[in-house]
């Protein structure tokens, strides 16, 4: 069973990305996926979620930049991020509301609390 976050690189400001969050040992649309992010000396923040059910939030500071949508086929969720910008630089990881007993660590995000977590994909947005 594994979570995995990855297409992170180094981009210029105003161009596009997209993350993929990819499952291992189980089905992905089983259960609501959170999109975070972690900043250089700042705390993890929420960027985006969607539920087992469809329901998508975005936090202010994405909206209408990020789009956060479902693979079926490939066991996937991902994020596209445009219009990219240097406080966008961060660690991302992805994560699912699904039980996990070894967690100690848990983000609640649009309503759903996130307790297990993939490793990061580092974005670099340079100016």
């Amino acid at each position: 069973v594994q979570l995995q976050a990855s297409g992170g690189g180094l981009v210029q400001a105003g161009t596009s990305l997209r993350l993929s969050c990819t499952a291992s040992g189980f089905t992905l649309d089983d259960y609501a996926v959170g999109w975070f992010r972690q900043a250089p000396g700042k705390e993890r923040e929420g960027v985006s979620s969607i539920t087992d059910g469809g329901t998508i939030y975005y936090t202010d500071s994405v909206k209408g930049r990020f789009t956060i949508s479902r693979d079926s086929n490939k066991n996937s969720v991902y994020l596209q991020m445009t219009n990219l910008e240097p406080g966008d630089t961060a660690v991302y990881y992805c994560a699912t509301d699904r039980f996990d007993p070894s967690t100690t660590y848990w983000f609640t995000l649009g309503g759903v609390r996130f307790g297990s977590w993939g490793r990061g994909t580092l974005v670099t947005v340079s100016s």
